[in-house]
């Protein structure tokens, strides 16, 4: 009896997806278990602490409960991602709008802020396309943020964003408006099988541009693959290898046509990623203002932040929380 190597390898797949998803339903009980034995522990020392007045132990118990009380919100949080794409990782696109050059050093400025947020959360950012802008800043890009949960919170950064401040390169010291657009899609993991046939593709090679070493600029290792059916194109210069290139930009190419397939079933999830509004007045999810105050304001849950500079350095937490909560 001859055997199927597709069967043992999905077999195999299906094995590591159900250890994974047992180890994270593990980790949640035990989170929970020992969360509820600290909060045991510290009643316990408590009642001891008042019947003796004994201020010292009252003290290390409320910064005991202070602890667990961070930990469940933490936990509470975690319990807003409900939904089965939550937990996966990120890819994320940000394009400049109106704006010029400022719309493209705009474009800079976000991908270094949710670049510091990602390293903050201890999570692995990898561009996959990148195009510089004509004088400075750049005109898209297209990243990975890979850990727990990562498109679960940037669910809640897709949309337009708006920038106010006077421009350092404009020499009458004038006030610009600028912006860019964000994407961001989950990124199709073992589980799901999206099928795509080599047919439906047309597949074309370049020279990288922008920087990238001798290697990169003077081969042709830059991939761009079309999807003829759909029309979506998508397309990695980052790497060296060619190969490499081609596996990226199908990886994109794969997230696309997954959420085109789950937009049919989720008309409103279809109208957020197909129909993308406009990148200039009137559309934006948040404004940050660097002149002639300071402030970074979400439209959608009123809330701001008055520190510019914690948020341009990926403390954008607030703002997530809010717009979960608020969903």
């Amino acid at each position: 009896m001859m055997s199927n190597p597709n069967f043992w390898q999905q077999n195999q797949e299906e094995v590591s997806r159900l250890s994974q998803e047992r180890a994270l339903l593990r980790e949640k009980i035990d989170t929970w278990q020992t969360l509820h034995k600290e909060a045991e522990d510290a009643k316990l020392l408590a009642e001891i602490a008042q019947e003796e007045e004994d201020t010292s132990s009252l003290k290390e118990v409320s910064n005991d409960v202070a602890g667990i009380q961070r930990a469940i919100k933490g936990l509470e949080f975690q319990a807003l991602l409900g939904d089965p794409d939550d937990k996966r990782n990120a890819i994320v696109a940000i394009n400049a709008g109106a704006g010029g050059t400022e719309a493209q050093d705009w474009v800079e400025m976000l991908f270094r802020m949710y670049t510091r947020w990602g390293e903050n959360k201890g999570m692995k950012v990898q561009v996959i396309d990148y195009l510089p802008g004509d004088e400075a800043g750049i005109k898209n890009v297209t990243f990975t943020i890979t850990g727990p949960y990562a498109y679960g919170y940037l669910k809640s950064e897709h949309g337009i964003h708006r920038m106010v401040r006077i421009s350092p390169f404009d020499a009458t010291g004038r006030r610009h408006t600028s912006f860019a657009s964000l994407s961001v899609l989950p990124e199709v993991d073992t589980d799901i099988t999206i099928e795509v046939d080599e047919n439906d593709l047309r597949i074309d090679t370049y020279r990288a541009s922008g920087p990238g070493g001798q290697h990169v600029n003077k081969t042709s290792s830059a991939v761009r693959i079309t999807h003829l059916p759909t029309g979506i194109v998508t397309q990695c210069q980052n790497e060296k290898s060619q190969h490499r290139n081609r596996e990226m930009a199908m990886k994109v190419l794969k997230a696309k046509l997954y959420d085109v397939e789950k937009g049919k079933l989720d008309k409103k999830k279809q109208e957020m990623h197909q129909n993308q509004k406009e990148i200039a007045w009137g559309s934006q999810i948040r404004s940050y203002v660097f002149n002639p105050y300071r402030l970074v304001k979400d439209h959608r849950t009123n809330i701001d932040a008055g520190n510019v500079e914690k948020v341009m350095d990926g403390g954008i937490d607030i703002f997530i929380d809010a717009y979960l909560r608020m969903k």
